[in-house]
């Protein structure tokens, strides 16, 4: 009784209050990101079903598939070009059918980078070609463009999504050396234009700033000084969170403390390199990569936005082998595969063994939170 006269006493001084928690709602925003989407010349052939004119990958990602559709927003590394038109080729010219395409965007794909090594693989025409098919099937695209107008229009990519607003930046270290041809424009790595690039981003006011750096050395396991010395400057210069591809192998995840030109310290993820998500590589590490998802949290109608929950998910390539000789590249989480053996169908013993051998090695190495599905 003591209790509710003093609650009508505090109601009527203007006393009572409930802690600022209790009324605070807050936006989330689910990230997915995905390693190097390769397009070699034995996953060409697996895909095609009348030969130069009619491609389907839609199996290659039936698994990764619930995955992707998880997440608000679903990024991943193309790194091959999309010539619209044969031949058709894998390394080291990757020319792939617009077909992969219109699989990304079924498995659940939203936005895709196109700056890398592999860029230029079709010439001006190629980078041309691979924007236009991206924005047509509706994914959001950054890091290659069709010319200074459209780099100027569409740059840095600003994305709109549950209440957040993004800037997503895009560079490659290099395009194998075939030059790019004008008026196509492909961002290199260049110190100077990314420090402009991020000036701008933060001038636009986002919730959050993401940078993709194409970098680092292929196979190798640890990021190298150059990564990191490049991380410190994204972060210096607004970015908030580093997603790396290239080696195609997974590199290390860490949070990378800087010290800001107002002399705070910023605390930023960096994953130095996300592997390969689906490809044809034999190298060691190669035949798989993760899924790193990443929670961005906001209180409604505030600025001011953190990392929540975050961490990986090891998935490995299967390539299986029908009886009639046919081959189906598939993108498989492991760790799901591992609770059930039979839920990829007919995956051979030989195969299993070598998904259980490369999610260990992984874990091995990577000390960081494995979500669990």
């Amino acid at each position: 009784m003591r209790f509710f006269q003093n609650l009508r006493l505090s109601l009527l001084l203007g006393t009572f209050c409930l802690p600022i928690s209790a009324f605070t709602q807050t936006d989330t925003l689910h990230l997915i990101f995905a390693g190097d989407i390769m397009g070699h010349s034995p996953q060409i052939i697996s895909a095609e079903k009348v030969k130069n004119k009619e491609y389907d990958y839609t199996p290659c990602f039936q698994y990764v598939k619930p995955f992707l559709e998880r997440a608000d927003l679903a990024i991943g590394n193309l790194e091959l070009t999309l010539p619209g038109k044969p031949p058709y080729t894998g390394y080291p010219m990757f020319r792939s059918p617009d077909a992969l395409a219109t699989a990304l965007k079924s498995a659940g794909f939203d936005i895709l980078v196109t700056a890398n090594n592999h860029s230029n693989d079709s010439r001006a025409l190629g980078v041309r070609n691979t924007a236009q098919t991206l924005r047509d099937l509706g994914f959001l695209q950054t890091g290659t463009f069709k010319d200074q107008r459209d780099r100027d229009a569409f740059y840095p990519l600003m994305v709109y999504k549950k209440g957040f607003k993004l800037a997503m930046l895009n560079y490659t270290f290099s395009t194998n050396g075939i030059p790019t041809e004008a008026p196509t424009i492909v961002n290199l790595i260049d110190t100077a234009q990314i420090k402009a690039d991020l000036k701008e981003a933060r001038a636009r006011k986002p919730h959050f700033i993401i940078v993709f750096m194409h970098w680092g050395v292929e196979y190798q396991l640890q990021e190298n000084a150059e990564q990191r010395n490049l991380a410190r400057l994204l972060i210096q210069n607004g970015a908030d969170l580093v997603i790396g591809a290239h080696p195609h192998v997974v590199q290390p995840i860490k949070q990378e403390r800087v010290k800001m030109p107002d002399g705070s310290q910023k605390e930023v993820i960096v994953a130095y390199s996300l592997g390969n998500f689906i490809s044809n590589q034999k190298q060691p590490n190669t035949e798989g990569g993760i899924l790193f998802q990443v929670d961005l949290v906001k209180n409604k109608g505030a600025s001011e936005t953190w990392v929540g929950k975050n961490g990986y998910v090891p998935v490995f390539r299967y390539i299986h082998k029908a009886a009639s000789g046919k081959s189906t590249y598939l993108a498989v989480p492991a760790a799901k595969a591992e609770r059930n053996p039979d839920w990829v169908e007919d995956m051979s013993p030989v195969a299993r063994a070598a998904m259980l051998k490369f999610a260990a090695g992984l874990r091995k190495r990577l000390t960081y939170n494995e979500l669990k599905y």
